[in-house]
């Protein structure tokens, strides 16, 4: 099953003000948890500002429930972008 333009509108509203050029910055620098194990940096920071985004109340798991991992991977790949594209 794939995301309904209401759930990518919802993640979008969610993961936007996260997704600063500040946080990006630190990202980019290493600095963050574990950032040594990190392969791919991009998946990374997507997914950190999923759950970020999840732990402070502006999204809940239920929101993309009905998508496997793969399927909400691509929900932020459309959300959230890469932060060696520049992003914002």
């Amino acid at each position: 099953m794939k995301a309904t333009p209401d759930q990518l509108a919802t993640v979008r509203q969610a993961l936007t003000p996260l997704d600063t050029p500040e946080r990006r910055a630190r990202y980019l620098a290493g600095d963050f948890p574990n950032a040594d194990k990190v392969r791919d940096i991009d998946t990374r920071y997507r997914w950190d500002t999923y759950y970020l985004a999840v732990d402070s109340g502006a999204l809940t798991y239920d929101t993309l429930r009905n998508l496997n991992g793969a399927q909400t991977e691509t929900v932020l790949r459309k959300v959230v972008p890469a932060l060696s594209g520049g992003g914002k």
